[in-house]
């Protein structure tokens, strides 16, 4: 049950005429009044042939007009209107039942407390199965104005309290960390001129977009404005910053004028406040010369600081900023992808901004690497090669699950509903980005003799996971990645054992394609050879003894895997 308490307004008499009209698609039915102040005597236009609006309106409006007529400040927002709606799988619900939940949402409100006598004035208007209105004017009977400060976390409590009592569909608690809702104004304006977001929408996307490029509230100003975004900005006497205001191209008013949404509107954490406290927690600027010289790409750099973030979530502030952080990184991916997966990272950005913010403070600072991944990877002139971007993805679906994890933990209902949706959209994607490599990977799979090998390996370095893997498509594959990374020096049966440790297996749908994407990343260099360095200084004794190579050669070993190789040297 959805109980959504609009703007005050000022026109009892226009509201009424709404609520008992014929609606905006003929869609009002048998409108007349469930419950209110004093059924008795009340006049309904519903039931009453002889009762009017205007009359209805007056009677609601007496304490207001008694107040204006004495005080001489003239009050203009007493009209207090809330639509109450269920569920479309709900069951139908009496008049007497809506009365009685119509009675509880003004007591929660604040409207017409239990007991008060000299409560509010309201009434509550049925004129379809599934919902009611309740219109009050907000001005009690001794002249005083309610108290309404949070009433709406008070009757989204009593609605979840009535889903129980009721048998209804049961919604989850709200902790007002969520974006506002578009008003109908604003979704009938959105339609009329063929957009498909209302303008908090589309602001709202774009701003989150600007965050990865940007180090500091100027520059963030800036970058808004270069984006062809109305900005208009809040200063000090000092001159110093201290809000600021977006408007869409296009979204004008009445009379012309720009339309403007304060950041802190559109969601919570992007108020100037919060995006400057982030921003200024950021690793500073590096030089380009020194970028360029760092041993990895920006999209290995981000999978190794995704790599370390179960250790950051230990601590509830540090988790906050990871998880802060994490949708920036997303969002910076979603950017810089190709073009064929953009659309689904998009997605999963969109849905985990609703998991980046909570009532947890967060010591953004914790969060610097993640941060600085994201920043790299938005400037970075170059795409990701194909194994790059899949570890990179693959390792963003582990991360999203444990953001999502921490939020259970928490009981943050709605956010780790949205970490769940997330983590649907970035397997889709996950699967798009590796399907290349699994097939450049399989066309040259080792030899039967190689992987049988290399099967031991897996049953050795990870035994409790060890058939699925090996009942894995992606196996061929997997087999493929363990023989490249054996080449370049490692020990499968170690890096296994390291990469496995890096990423629970339980949950993995197909635990091969984990495992490719992790020692991707993790061998891809090659490892310090011992044994190669040792018969280097072996050689340099002459025919002291017989070369690695002319052993190979009395046994039929030279171009053998090595693999194969062991599997030679076991017999």
């Amino acid at each position: 049950m959805i109980a959504a308490i609009k703007p005050a307004g000022s026109n009892t008499r226009g509201l009424l005429a709404y609520l008992y009209g014929p609606g905006r698609r003929d869609e009002h039915l048998d409108p007349h009044i469930v419950a209110g102040f004093a059924v008795l005597g009340m006049p309904d236009p519903g039931r009453d042939e002889n009762a009017t609006l205007t009359e209805l309106g007056r009677h609601l409006d007496a304490p207001v007009r008694l107040r204006n007529n004495e005080f001489g400040q003239k009050v203009t927002d007493h009209v207090w209107h809330c639509p109450v709606r269920a569920a479309p799988e709900d069951r139908y619900l009496s008049d007497a039942e809506w009365a009685e939940i119509a009675q509880r949402i003004v007591q929660a409100a604040g409207i017409a407390p239990a007991g008060d006598d000299l409560a509010c004035r309201w009434i509550a208007v049925r004129h379809a199965d599934d919902h009611i209105h309740i219109l009050a004017t907000t001005v009690r009977e001794d002249g005083r104005r309610p108290k309404l400060h949070d009433s709406g976390l008070r009757v989204g409590d009593a609605c979840r309290e009535i889903e129980k009592d009721y048998g209804l569909r049961r919604l989850k608690k709200g902790d007002r960390t969520g974006a506002r809702r578009p008003t109908q104004a604003e979704m009938h304006k959105a339609e009329r001129l063929g957009w498909d977001q209302t303008s908090p929408e589309w602001l709202q996307d774009r701003i989150r977009a600007a965050i990865p490029h940007v180090t500091g509230a100027a520059e963030f100003i800036a970058y808004l404005e270069a984006d062809g975004i109305e900005v208009k900005t809040r200063r000090g006497p000092s001159g110093d910053l201290l809000g600021y205001a977006v408007g869409r191209p296009g979204d004008i008013n009445e009379d012309g004028e720009q339309v403007f949404h304060p950041g802190g509107k559109i969601a919570p954490d992007l108020s100037l406040p919060k995006i400057k406290t982030r921003l200024e927690s950021s690793q500073p600027e590096e030089h380009p010369t020194a970028r360029r010289n760092r041993p990895s790409t920006p999209w290995h750099q981000a999978t190794d600081a995704l790599d370390t973030l179960h250790t950051g979530l230990t601590e509830d502030t540090h988790a906050q900023a990871h998880i802060a952080a994490l949708g920036e990184l997303l969002e910076a991916t979603a950017q810089k992808a190709p073009a064929d997966l953009r659309a689904e990272l998009h997605a999963a950005s969109k849905v985990f901004a609703r998991a980046q913010r909570s009532q947890v403070r967060a010591e953004d600072r914790a969060a610097q690497a993640l941060r600085s991944a994201a920043r790299d990877i938005v400037h970075t002139a170059t795409g990701p090669d194909g194994s790059a971007l899949a570890a990179l993805i693959a390792a963003l679906v582990w991360a999203a699950i444990l953001a999502g994890r921490w939020h259970e933990a928490k009981n943050h209902t709605h956010q780790a509903d949205a970490a769940r949706k997330a983590v649907q959209h970035l397997q889709t994607t996950a699967d798009r980005a590796l399907a290349p490599t699994l097939v450049e990977l399989a066309a040259r799979a080792p030899s039967d003799q190689a992987r049988r090998v290399l099967a031991k390996d897996v049953r050795v370095a990870v035994p409790d996971h060890s058939e699925r893997i090996l009942a894995d498509p992606a196996w061929p594959a997997l087999a493929t990645v363990l023989g490249d990374a054996e080449a370049r020096g490692h020990q499968p049966q170690e890096l296994l054992k390291e990469v496995a440790a890096q990423r629970e297996l339980t949950t993995a749908r197909q635990p091969a394609c984990v495992l490719i994407t992790r020692i991707q990343h993790t061998g891809r260099n090659p490892a310090p050879n011992r044994r190669a360095e040792a018969a280097r200084r072996r050689s340099t004794i002459a025919g002291s003894v017989p070369t690695q190579r002319s052993r190979n050669l009395q046994t039929g070993a030279v171009g053998a895997t090595p693999a194969e190789q062991r599997h030679r040297n076991r017999r």
